[in-house]
């Protein structure tokens, strides 16, 4: 498999190490040439010179023989804008790091699903460990045929959860407003702005990034 990474951030380097490790292939976009000069020695992968934001970068890099496009930099702004230059240039998947929360709310109206915050990972990671937990990940629990699916609601799907009208094998499991965890219910009201998230057979993801579509694309 190949991986293109934006950035020769820590995290980066981490990451492409380990898939090096495991045979995969491996080509890191950076802006600093002096830093592309010092991983040449370092690691044996492919390595670009220039801004990874912008498009003719990102089509040197290959998007149709890309597995996944890992947007890493430093800067939350510029993931986010090399996030979606990469989905317009048809990368299959696009993981985009950000490191203010604030964000988040923003990435998934932008259609960006594969959003991490690692500080916030780690954070609860390390505070369950306080308390004696050992957190299950959620990639242990959703498996299989079972996919997450999540978007924001907007004023037409506003309303009880029981009438959103999902498709087959999928539901409802929980919401965010204001910042807070809500479990519904059938008769609990959806409002504007809701951040919803769904469980769902990964069959009918493809309906459900139709459906929603809008909600990625409008303006609030």
């Amino acid at each position: 498999m190949r991986a293109v990474f934006i950035g020769a951030s820590s995290l980066t380097l981490m990451t492409a190490r380990a898939l090096l490790k495991r045979g995969h292939e491996v080509v890191i976009i950076e802006r600093d040439k002096e830093m592309i000069e010092s991983l040449s020695d370092q690691l044996d992968c492919g390595l670009l010179h220039g801004d990874g934001s912008t498009p003719a970068i990102l089509r040197e890099a290959d998007p149709s023989a890309t597995d996944v496009l890992y947007c890493l930099t430093n800067h939350d702004q510029a993931n986010i804008l090399a996030s979606l230059v990469g989905k317009s240039l048809g990368f299959h998947r696009v993981v985009t790091k950000i490191e203010d929360p604030g964000f988040e709310h923003i990435c998934i109206e932008l259609g960006l699903e594969d959003t991490i915050i690692p500080t916030r990972t780690i954070g609860r990671h390390l505070a369950d460990m306080f308390e004696g937990r050992d957190p299950l990940e959620l990639s242990t629990m959703i498996r299989y045929e079972a996919r997450a699916f999540s978007f924001v609601v907007r004023d037409n799907d506003a309303g009880p959860v029981a009438e959103l009208k999902l498709p087959k094998h999928s539901r409802v499991v929980c919401f965010y407003r204001d910042g807070n965890l809500v479990i519904p219910r059938e008769d609990t009201t959806l409002e504007p702005e809701d951040e919803v998230v769904v469980i769902t057979h990964r069959d009918r993801l493809a309906e459900l990034e139709k459906r929603f579509a809008r909600n990625t694309t409008e303006a609030p």
